[in-house]
């Protein structure tokens, strides 16, 4: 950082007189200019500086010892207030009045304005951030050997020292394993936008297309569902065009047919990088707004990730709220590098704001709690169960704890029963099953998926320009020498050639009299008639759906008597 000349110069000129009493230099014939040279000499001075030394009270010395131990000596501003207290900035008139150099309202205001510490910034990690510095030169001259480390508390404990060791937890209840089940969910999502491309709403499918892909899914959680689609998009796999999401074909196409293994791997490398999907977004009880301040994911994601290869052991189930405590007292502005606790705009369930370091819990805590049993679950990283979680191989390997694992795969081919049911084995390739999905229904997620051809599906295939002859090839290929099933062969006939027509059904309230006579004469009033469309037969009539309740109310008018459906009553 910077020397005790330049700091001096960065103070505010308000200042120097408070600091010249206190340094004991005076400066009541000297410019700005000479008295800082004088200030300069007098603090770079051992004996002089030893003696303002001694005029600090103990838990200043401290905080200066803690400050000196620290990386490069400086601690970010946000840090070192909330050990120390704030700042106050304030001009020469209030100096006079108030004298901050004689009692500060705080540790750090006291030290501020007697010149043992300043302000700076620097660039980190692409952010500009603000630190607290003890001058370069002044360091040699300060008598630290008079403070010893053993005084510093556990309140001030300095951020690079190294963090404590996680113990492992030996009871653990309501475990759940990872799996590698995203890959199949996936797959299912990829076909499901092949066949009709969905709405997308912000980070989240519209709730008409979040209902119908649920339906073919392993996991049907809506917020597993919208990181689905913020990986894929973030892996390249989907694309947006008009608000709609649909896959890239050749990248789809790639990811599909690679092994189990590594389709976790690049699922699991999209999502460190990701900036699509943010998971503050998605942490249940916090409503982030989306203007007013900026949040970078992937850089809090990162160092979340860093963390943890840091503080997880290999082997062994740790405490979930154990961890959470020791990353927030070592590293709690890990997503924030500023440490500004106070600019972001994020609500709880009760509207409130959530701001200052008190909402640590709230905010940090629970997006670090979220990361772990939602996106590191749902990728097979972790296990986890009642406040504990393992890693995983691939979790390992992921963490860079030790090579990503390549598990032997054995294949499966899709297979079929008599009744034309066609079944595909999560061991079977993802792109095969992803080209089953293209011309058949999927009746039902599961190992093996059940799907079932029909009208609908083949006439969706040939809008993908999958004609029945293609299906019928896929079909043999698949079972490999089996017969394919009589009800396949018979519907893939039928419309080899495609629809040879075509009929439309459709649900009508209808007028029935009791005799011919009575709908020819209701027929026969223009009052009646705007009601009614065409006729049926000698006794029935079709009533125009919008106005069956006026015809009701014209036909009492008029001394007939009208018996109402059932179902009609029921939908009034």
């Amino acid at each position: 950082m910077k020397n005790v000349f330049a700091t001096l110069h960065d103070y505010d000129p308000g200042m120097l007189p408070a600091l010249a009493e206190f340094w004991r230099v005076d400066g009541k014939s000297l410019n700005d200019e000479e008295l800082i040279r004088q200030l300069q000499s007098a603090m770079l001075d051992a004996a002089i500086t030893e003696a303002a030394w001694d005029r600090l009270d103990e838990p200043a010395r401290t905080a200066l010892q803690l400050l000196v131990s620290s990386a490069q000596s400086r601690m970010k501003i946000a840090q070192f207030e909330r050990f120390y207290g704030k700042i106050r900035k304030l001009g020469r008139a209030q100096i006079e009045r108030e004298k901050p150099h004689i009692l500060g309202q705080s540790i750090a205001e006291t030290l501020y304005y007697r010149g043992f510490i300043g302000e700076g910034f620097d660039n980190l990690e692409d952010n500009l951030i603000g630190f607290i510095f003890v001058p370069t030169d002044l360091i040699a001259a300060l008598p630290l050997h008079k403070t010893s480390y053993e005084k510093l508390g556990d309140d001030t404990r300095s951020a690079s020292e190294d963090m404590p060791a996680l113990g492992l937890v030996n009871e653990v209840d309501d475990v759940s394993r990872a799996d590698t089940s995203i890959v199949d969910d996936l797959t299912s999502l990829l076909a499901s936008l092949q066949a009709r491309p969905a709405a997308v709403d912000g980070q989240r499918l519209a709730p008409d297309d979040t209902a119908a892909i649920k339906s073919i899914l392993l996991q049907p959680d809506e917020s597993r569902l919208s990181f689905l689609l913020g990986i894929a998009e973030s892996a390249d796999l989907i694309n947006r065009d008009d608000g709609k999401a649909h896959p890239k074909r050749k990248e789809a196409r790639i990811w599909l047919e690679a092994p189990r293994a590594r389709q976790i791997e690049r699922l699991a490398k999209a999502w460190l990088a990701s900036r699509t999907y943010r998971e503050m977004w998605h942490v249940p009880g916090l409503y982030p707004e989306d203007s007013g301040w900026s949040y970078d994911a992937a850089a809090a994601r990162k160092a979340v990730m860093q963390l943890l290869a840091d503080l997880l052991p290999e082997q062994g189930w740790v405490s979930v709220n154990d961890l959470i405590e020791i990353i927030k007292e070592f590293e709690p502005d890990f997503q924030r590098p500023d440490g500004d606790y106070d600019s972001w705009y994020i609500r709880n369930e009760s509207g409130e704001f959530l701001s200052g370091f008190e909402s640590w819990d709230a905010v940090e805590g629970s997006l670090i709690e979220f990361c772990l049993l939602g996106p590191m679950h749902w990728l097979g990283l972790v296990d986890i169960g009642e406040d504990v979680m393992r890693l995983t191989a691939y979790g390992r390997g992921f963490l860079e704890l030790s090579d990503w694992p390549q598990p032997d795969e054995p294949s499966a081919r899709i297979d079929a029963r008599s009744d034309g049911a066609l079944l595909a084995s999560r061991r079977v390739n993802r792109f095969e099953r992803f080209q089953l999905a293209r011309f058949a229904n999927c009746l039902r997620a599961g190992d093996p998926y059940h799907y079932r051809i029909d009208a609908a599906s083949i006439q969706r295939a040939a809008a993908q320009d999958i004609s029945a002859k293609h299906i019928h090839s896929f079909i043999t290929r698949q079972l490999n020498g089996k017969p394919v099933p009589l009800p396949i062969v018979k519907l893939l006939r039928n419309w080899q050639a495609g629809a040879k027509t075509s009929v439309t059904l459709e649900s009508m309230i209808v007028l029935r009299t009791t005799a011919e006579e009575t709908l020819d004469k209701i027929l026969a009033i223009p009052a009646f008639r705007r009601y009614l469309g065409a006729r049926l037969g000698p006794t029935a009539c079709a009533v125009r759906e919008d106005q069956w309740e006026a015809l009701r109310d014209s036909l009492a008018e008029n001394a007939i008597n009208v018996d109402i459906s059932p179902l009609l009553s029921e939908d009034d």
